[in-house]
């Protein structure tokens, strides 16, 4: 039974306005692990020249991406195992200390560390979201609620770099971090004080599977320092890529091995036995590779190409933002009222096609105007997709399990976009490289790619130099969105196999699929 207080009505479900102060109180937790990065790449400039150490530069954002994709499953199951809650505020507690520690840097090596310790907390900070929303919320109702957390997505994305630039150059690049602080202890408090979720059977202590959590680790990071790495470091085909290719390969085969012998394994294999969850895994992988892709090449195109001011450059972002912002609202709106949503993929796979496939006829002669129009279908795409791969993958399993399907969709996502960027990125520097030659010599290639080329770097360049890097560009931009759409076409076609399960809440007999339809609701109580 649910136990009633002031708080619900009586059928015995939470108010909606206890449940907007919750989620108030996850959307500024969310917030932290979302912004950080964004506040922080406008400071980095400023970080190096004060801390030095620029060859190590790109492991300020490798060691926190490292850390963060490697902790999201761990967090999901020690949730599941010991109470979303605790794990929630522990993981708080740990981003907030990372980033005291990151403010307090002396040099890049502490920085470095630091940010690793943040990364771990940010892990827990995404799934803890996503576990807790799926608990408190059932899936039925959640698409209320969607637009609250794509809005949260756009102020990130839009407001990150206008804050970090502000921050750093009003008050120094060591409060692009103290400012997480103040944010972080007003999340704790009222986590603390308003989220209430049912405590876990203290019958026996399970087993942590610590053997599982160090494959998959070791397979999570070889993985990203492979996408990092590959192409830009080193050669595709240098022993390092390859040794890396090979742990990556061995760890992932002995993960999935020692998790059918795993008691209490980090990542149920079962899980994936519900074709729904294995398609959201799939789609969610896609999303991030086209989101990420986009919201790193778009800027550079818009600046590069278009003379637009690196300043602004989140408001570069802002048709793409806003247009994945109310479709997602309406999509969850929908989803609320008809509990159908098998035609959200479909429709949100086919727009990030066709988004991507503009994108990607993009030229030096191509305005501005049209550009935001061509963001804006991918934008739509992607809003039709966000939130419905998690909300799909977390009615298809058990609520026993909901912390390591969030965390497993949320690592597909991750990984979608380090593959994206790592990919598109070879792709792009190589039809830069391949135009400038044929356009300048390699020679004065060279030289003209060694400048830093934004807008205000561009106009001191001798016009058939401006114009070649252009082109060069608009090239390589071209060449990374054609990638990215067809990439896409495997989401579009995998929509068209999701299975229309009711949701939980529905008012149908539990609404999972498979034996999760009988799945109890959780005994929620928000104050």
């Amino acid at each position: 039974m649910v136990k009633k207080t002031k708080n619900t009505d009586t059928s015995g479900e939470v108010k909606p306005r206890s449940v907007r102060v919750v989620l108030m109180a996850l959307m500024i937790a969310m917030l932290l692990a979302m912004l950080d990065n964004m506040i922080i790449g406008t400071a980095m400039p400023t970080i190096v020249g004060e801390l030095g150490g620029l060859e190590h530069l790109s492991w300020v954002v490798t060691a926190y991406t490292l850390a963060t994709a490697a902790s999201t499953p761990i967090w999901g199951k020690i949730g599941d195992m010991y109470g979303r809650k605790g794990s929630f505020l522990v993981s708080i507690v740990i981003f907030l200390i990372g980033s005291a520690l990151s403010g307090m840097a002396q040099d890049m090596g502490q920085l470095i560390g630091f940010r690793a310790i943040q990364g771990l907390g940010a892990g827990g900070l995404m799934v803890g979201v996503m576990a807790i929303i799926g608990d408190l919320i059932p899936p039925r109702e959640r698409g209320k609620y969607q637009g609250m957390m794509a809005g949260v997505m756009a102020l990130a994305m839009i407001g990150g770099p206008l804050v970090g630039g502000t921050i750093t150059d009003h008050m120094g690049w060591r409060w692009s971090f103290y400012i997480n602080l103040p944010l972080g202890a007003v999340a704790l408090a009222m986590v603390t004080a308003v989220l209430h979720l049912p405590k876990k059977d203290q019958g026996e202590r399970p087993k942590i599977d610590y053997l599982g959590a160090a494959l998959l680790t070791t397979a999570i990071t070889s993985t990203v320092l492979l996408t990092t790495w590959g192409g830009t470091e080193y050669a595709w085909g240098s022993v390092e890529i390859i040794g890396l290719i090979a742990v990556a390969v061995v760890s992932l085969a002995g993960f999935l091995y020692a998790e059918t012998k795993a008691a209490e394994p980090v990542m149920p294999l079962h899980i994936f036995r519900s074709r729904n969850f294995t398609l959201m895994s799939v789609i969610g992988f896609l999303v991030g590779f086209a989101m990420f892709g986009g919201v790193l090449y778009l800027p550079l195109f818009q600046q590069s190409v278009q003379g637009a001011s690196a300043t602004n450059s989140g408001l570069l972002l802002l048709p793409m933002l806003l247009s994945m912002m109310v479709v997602s609202l309406i999509a969850g709106r929908i989803t609320t009222s008809s509990g159908k949503y098998k035609i959200f993929p479909i429709l949100g796979g086919g727009l990030m096609v066709v988004g991507l496939f503009l994108l990607a006829t993009m030229d030096t002669g191509t305005s501005r105007l049209m550009s935001g129009v061509y963001m804006a279908v991918l934008g739509a795409g992607l809003g039709f997709l966000m939130q419905i791969t998690m909300l799909v993958a977390q009615n298809s399993v058990d609520m026993k399990d909901m912390g390591v399907a969030s965390s497993s969709a949320t690592l597909f996502r991750t990984l979608g976009g380090s593959f994206g960027v790592a990919l598109m990125g070879s792709l792009f520097t190589g039809q830069v490289t391949s135009t400038m030659t044929d356009r300048l010599g390699p020679e004065a290639a060279v030289k003209a790619g060694s400048a830093q080329l934004d807008a205000a770097s561009l106009a001191k360049l001798p016009e058939v130099v401006r114009e070649a890097y252009q082109h060069a560009v608009a090239a390589g931009t071209h060449s990374a969105f054609l990638l990215g759409a067809g990439i896409a076409v495997l989401g579009f076609v995998a929509a068209w196999f999701v299975k229309e399960v009711p949701l939980r809440g529905a008012g149908a007999s539990g609404g999972g699929a498979g034996k999760e339809a009988s799945a109890p609701e959780p005994v929620v109580v928000a104050h």
